[in-house]
């Protein structure tokens, strides 16, 4: 009868077992990273784009007839070379009576710089008496000969006097601008016909560098002031961040930045050279309107490093908020809100133990530990509703 009731206790006993087994609380499965030191870097990413430093645009000087450019985009010019030539227009602009309208005005504003030249003369010699007096006035105060009043009055009019030969001064340089360019006109529309050579207007290179834009390449009549060619010196970039206005309060001249996603190997070095003080709106590809500031960067790399880079190009830029040098560091993923401050959960012994911690400098990855936690010790990352203070937990890594 006892050993017939052997198997019946031995799977009783079985049964218990695995329900016990069944029953009892799993270590839960978490992804764990071990709390460590060294460099920590807050940055603001923003998109970018490269623009030559010196862009020079070349524009007509007058209206007339512009002969086809020969130039390319790339294209190498030096300066004073001929990028393009303006033909007088084929119209009674240059007839003969507005040639004889220039000459008249070459002889008013001849007329009127004589006579600014006297009215400076005169205002120099005024000037001069009027320092003679303050002198005299000066030398009889110190004497008490005279009050101070008087001293007053003789420096105020030789301040005076001085000044209106300032202005005389000023009333010459305006009198020979003014005849200069009305010799410019005249020269210009001395010929009246295309064929004259001396009608022609040639407009030159201002710089050395490349052609960097063809804006008008055929013949054709061209306004005053209408764009042919951007001319600038491709080796000297620079970046043009448009920075978020929240963002831009942050950055000052000398701020580090790295260039990323340029296209070439490796990472830019840039430092921020102008924020520039009034913003902008601007539409996000999200229809939003936001405050943008105008951010221009200085590449600071060897020129060899970037130089495929061309005008226009599209980079990744990374502006250094704050830099710390062997910190304590953990991921920001294993953060959470606990009351008014953060806390981690810590394995400890194979368990999750809630720890409250003080928060630093953090960016999207990593964050700066300043109370709480210990280099060496095993925080979890990305704790679900499973985790909690005490439970049994599990490395998925077999840390």
């Amino acid at each position: 009868m006892t050993r017939g009731r052997i198997p019946l206790i031995l799977l009783a006993l079985a049964l218990a077992a695995a329900l016990a087994y069944g029953f009892m609380p799993r270590a839960v499965p978490v992804d764990t990273v071990a709390v460590s030191r060294g460099d920590l870097a807050v940055t603001l990413e923003e998109e970018g784009k490269t623009r030559v430093r010196e862009r020079y645009r070349v524009s007509a000087p007058v209206s007339g007839y512009v002969r086809r450019i020969d130039l390319k985009a790339g294209d190498p010019v030096q300066a004073g070379q001929a990028l393009a030539v303006l033909e007088p227009s084929r119209s009674d602009a240059l007839d003969p009576r507005s040639r004889a309208q220039a000459q008249a005005r070459i002889s008013a504003a001849q007329a009127a710089l004589r006579g600014a030249r006297e009215q400076a003369a005169a205002a120099t010699a005024g000037a001069d008496l009027a320092a003679q007096e303050l002198a005299r006035a000066q030398a009889l105060s110190d004497r008490e000969f005279v009050s101070r009043a008087t001293v007053d009055q003789a420096r105020t009019a030789q301040e005076r006097a001085q000044a209106a030969r300032n202005a005389a001064e000023q009333a010459v340089n305006v009198a020979r601008y003014d005849l200069e360019a009305a010799r410019a006109l005249l020269h210009r529309a001395g010929a009246g016909t295309a064929s004259d050579p001396t009608a022609r207007v040639t407009v030159t290179a201002p710089v050395t560098g490349r052609v960097l834009a063809i804006h008008h390449e055929s013949e054709g009549a061209v306004p005053a002031g209408q764009p042919l060619l951007d001319v600038g010196n491709p080796d000297s970039l620079e970046v043009v961040v448009d920075v978020l206005s929240t963002g831009a309060v942050k950055l000052a001249p000398g701020t580090r930045i790295h260039l990323d996603r340029w296209g070439g190997e490796g990472r830019l070095e840039g430092r921020v050279r102008v924020v520039e003080p009034a913003g902008f709106t601007k539409i996000s590809a999200l229809g939003v309107e936001e405050q943008r500031v105008r951010v221009i960067v200085d590449i600071v790399s060897p020129q060899a490093d970037w130089a495929r880079l061309g005008d226009g190009y599209r980079v990744e830029a990374a502006f250094v908020i704050w830099e710390g040098r062997d910190v304590l560091i953990a991921p920001t993923s294993a953060l959470f809100r606990h009351g008014e401050g953060w806390a981690v959960f810590v394995v400890d012994d194979g368990r999750a133990r809630l720890t409250p911690v003080r928060v630093g400098q953090r960016n999207g990855l990593q964050f700066q530990a300043l109370e709480g936690l210990a280099e060496g010790q095993t925080v979890i990352t990305h704790p679900d509703d499973k985790v909690g203070e005490g439970i049994k937990v599990r490395s998925r890594s077999g840390a």
